[in-house]
């Protein structure tokens, strides 16, 4: 255990920690629940909310045991995580509660990343926890400890406006931009969340975490599905949907010709060009559609892989639709690209997204993000694709 003496609140960290917080009051009268994943940014947001001289409260949920995953006994990096948390709480003398939500996020995200994989869709684990355990229960939790606000540790910024409420906006740091991962941020959420770091680059945070004297100042950033720590993510979904690993024919989308075979539908998504094992081939073959009952991969060239839009299902809306050019990502990594909407936004209506220049690699399962400029204004998940060539 850290045996360092707690930090009393002090303005050593030359920020307005106050202002990052938005609290209803002053900060003495308030409490602030802070979401703690034992990693540098969600203890740098605690030790900002303690800055400011509030009641501060860490709350970690344990979602999943890592040496499950990887199969080493003791390999427990949630165990780890919530090490780090409760040393952090230590050194700034704050409350700190952990509760095991395994089975929640067991049954909530990890079945349903493996059932989209063996429907031939590609998932975005990510999304569904922060719509499902993170978000719905650390609110709940929140609100019954009577805190003003729910802070995290996410990249993406909180703005104030005069018509609807506070609006999703980017981060100020474009390689650490987690919008993508948030667009289903409710509005009653948005009022009651904060994101204190996303004015603020990755680097800075990092001197703030040494000034604070956080012990995991240097934790590296976790860069997988917290799930898959291995990054192989056909073992997670063989052994929950072993069916999954049935064998079928890779055949060419545009003639039907049967190329070779494959070890299951589960490896692969669309866009994808390695572990085809298919040579001799004219020219470079890519993923271009899975079907799950057949348990055909099509593959074919680039060209074949753009498409003109995509229908978006169960749509979230964060503020009203502005009359302003809209542009999406359909991928994480993606950059976002000009598109208009043909159908409702948000209340989880479907809509159609028409892409101004031919997109690739848009795979159903995904979600799609809509921006205006910074500013996040929803999304959903994509459902079909309309293929330039059709």
């Amino acid at each position: 255990m850290n045996t360092a003496s707690p930090l009393a609140p002090s303005p050593t960290f030359g920020l307005d920690t106050a202002s990052l917080f938005d609290l209803p009051r002053p900060a003495s009268e308030c409490r602030i629940v802070v979401a703690m994943s034992g990693g540098v940014d969600s203890s740098v947001v605690a030790a900002l909310a303690h800055d400011t001289g509030a009641e501060v409260i860490g709350i970690t949920l344990q979602l999943y045991d890592y040496g499950a995953a990887t199969g080493r006994k003791g390999a427990c990096c949630a165990g780890d995580d919530i090490r780090d948390a409760r040393n952090v709480c230590d050194r700034l003398g704050i409350a700190h509660y952990v509760f095991d939500h395994e089975s929640a996020f067991r049954e909530d995200v990890v079945e349903q990343f493996a059932d989209e994989y063996l429907a031939g869709r590609t998932p975005v684990p990510c999304i569904r926890c922060n719509m499902g355990p993170k978000f719905t229960d650390l609110f709940r939790m929140a609100r019954e400890l009577g805190a003003d606000c729910l802070a995290t540790g996410h990249y993406v910024r909180r703005v104030e406006t005069d018509e609807g409420g506070p609006h999703l906006y980017r981060a100020v740091d474009p390689a650490r931009d987690q919008s993508y991962f948030l667009y289903a941020t409710t509005q009653e959420q948005l009022d009651y969340i904060r994101f204190p770091l996303g004015g603020l680059p990755k680097t800075q945070v990092r001197e703030l975490a040494e000034a604070a004297g956080l012990r995991n100042a240097a934790k590296p950033d976790s860069q997988d599905i917290c799930f898959v720590p291995d990054g192989n993510y056909a073992k997670i979904v063989t052994k929950l949907r072993p069916e999954g690993g049935v064998p079928g024919a890779i055949v060419h989308a545009a003639n039907g010709e049967t190329l070779g075979e494959h070890k299951g539908i589960i490896h692969f998504t669309v866009g994808q060009r390695k572990g085809l094992d298919i040579g001799g081939q004219p020219e470079p073959l890519y993923v271009i559609g899975l079907d799950a009952k057949t348990r055909e991969v099509r593959v074919g060239p680039k060209r074949m892989l753009a498409v003109e839009s995509a229908v978006v299902i169960e749509t979230n809306r964060i503020g009203p639709l502005p009359d302003e050019p809209l542009t999406a990502k359909v991928r994480s990594l993606a950059k976002p690209v000009p598109i208009t909407l043909d159908g409702p936004l948000g209340d989880n209506a479907s809509t159609t997204l028409h892409f101004a220049d031919p997109e690739f690699g848009v795979a159903p399962g995904q979600a799609a993000v809509i921006y205006c400029g910074e500013r996040v204004i929803g999304g959903g998940w994509i459902d079909s694709t309309t293929s330039v060539a059709s």
